[in-house]
C-alpha cells in the first residue's frame, strides 16, 4: 500500500484556491461595469428600442395599432412641411454653432493666455457660469423686456434717433431663437475649449517665438491644432442640444419658428405617437451622423 504524505496532499489541493482567485480577478472588471451597463440599458437603450418599435405602428388619425407599417416614415419624407422643418432645424444648428464658436473661442483664449494666475482664471471662468445657474425658462423670459416692441433695446434705439419704429425681428423670430440658444449653450463651447487651451505646453509657444514665428503663425500652427479636440467636444455638445431643442423655439419664436423638437412635441400633444416616434428616430439618426462626422475630422480621445 502507498501512503500519501501531508506535503503531497497539500500540493494537490493548493491549485484550486489559486484558480478561484484568478477567476474572481477576471470577473472584477465585468462586475464593476455591470451597474453602469444595466443603468444605460434600462434608461437609454430600452427606451430608444421602444420608440423604434412604436415608430412602425399603424396610426389612423385617432388611434394606433401595434402592427408593422412604414407609413410613418413615408409620411415624414413625403411631407414638404416636415422637410422644411428639418432644414430650419439644420439652419438653427449651423447658426448657433458658428455663433457659440466665434464668441466662445476668444473668451476661452483670453482666460487661458492673457490671465496669468490660475486663481484668477478659475474665478473668471466661474463668473462666466453664473448666468447658467438659473432655470432655462427664466433666462428666456428675461429677453422679453429687452427685445420686445416696447423693450429697452427698441426704446434706446428710438431714443437716440436710429430708428423711427420698433424693430419687430428682435423678438418672436428666428433671430430671437438663435440668440436664446446661444445664450443657453455657449458655456458648453467655452468649457471644453478652455480646458484644451489650458493643457497646451507653453514651452512650445516660447520655442516658436524664439525661432521668429509671428503671433498669427503660432496660433495657426500650435494653438489652433492643439485646441481642435476642445472645439470638437464643444461642437458635439452644441449640435446635440440644438437638434432636440423645443422650449427655446416655443418661447422665443412665438409660433413663428419651427424645429423638429417642436414638431415632435406638437405631435405628442395631439397623441400622434407613431409619427412622433418616427421623427424621433430620424432625428436621432441625423444627430449621430453629425457627431460621427465631427469625430472623423478630429480625434478627441487625447482630450478624454
Amino acid at each position: 500500500m502507498t501512503s500519501t504524505t501531508p506535503k503531497s496532499a497539500a500540493a494537490n489541493i493548493s491549485p484550486q484556491p489559486k484558480a478561484i482567485v484568478k477567476n474572481w480577478d477576471g470577473l472584477k472588471p465585468y462586475l464593476l461595469a455591470a451597474p453602469q451597463t444595466i443603468t444605460l440599458c434600462v434608461f437609454l437603450v430600452f427606451p430608444i428600442l421602444l420608440i423604434g418599435v412604436v415608430s412602425f405602428w399603424e396610426f389612423n388619425g385617432y388611434s394606433m395599432t401595434p402592427a408593422f407599417t412604414l407609413d410613418n416614415y413615408i409620411s415624414v419624407f413625403s411631407s414638404d412641411v416636415t422637410l422644411k422643418t428639418y432644414v430650419n432645424t439644420f439652419k438653427f444648428v449651423g447658426m448657433v454653432w458658428l455663433a457659440t464658436l466665434l464668441i466662445g473661442y476668444p473668451v476661452a483664449y483670453f482666460l487661458s493666455f492673457h490671465i496669468k494666475k490660475l486663481k484668477w482664471q478659475v474665478l473668471l471662468f466661474l463668473i462666466c457660469t453664473i448666468p447658467f445657474w438659473t432655470s432655462n425658462i427664466i433666462r428666456m423670459i428675461s429677453w422679453v423686456p429687452l427685445l420686445g416692441k416696447e423693450g429697452l433695446v427698441n426704446q434706446l434705439l428710438m431714443g437716440i434717433g436710429l430708428i423711427d419704429a420698433p424693430l419687430e425681428f428682435l423678438l418672436y423670430s428666428d433671430f430671437a431663437v438663435v440668440l436664446g440658444m446661444v445664450h443657453l449653450y455657449i458655456i458648453f463651447m467655452i468649457a471644453p475649449i478652455f480646458n484644451s487651451l489650458m493643457r497646451i505646453d507653453r514651452t512650445l509657444i516660447t520655442a516658436a517665438e524664439d525661432m521668429g514665428a509671428s503671433g498669427f503663425n503660432v496660433f495657426k500652427e500650435i494653438v489652433l491644432p492643439l485646441s481642435a479636440p476642445g472645439i470638437a467636444i464643444g461642437s458635439i455638445f452644441v449640435v446635440t442640444l440644438v437638434m432636440g431643442e423645443f422650449i427655446t423655439v416655443r418661447m422665443m419664436g412665438g409660433g413663428q419658428a419651427a424645429s423638429i423638437g417642436k414638431l415632435i412635441q406638437t405631435q405628442i400633444g395631439s397623441v400622434q405617437y407613431p409619427l412622433a416616434a418616427a421623427n424621433a428616430i430620424i432625428l436621432l439618426f441625423v444627430t449621430l451622423l453629425l457627431v460621427f462626422s465631427i469625430l472623423r475630422v478630429v480625434n478627441i480621445r487625447k482630450e478624454l
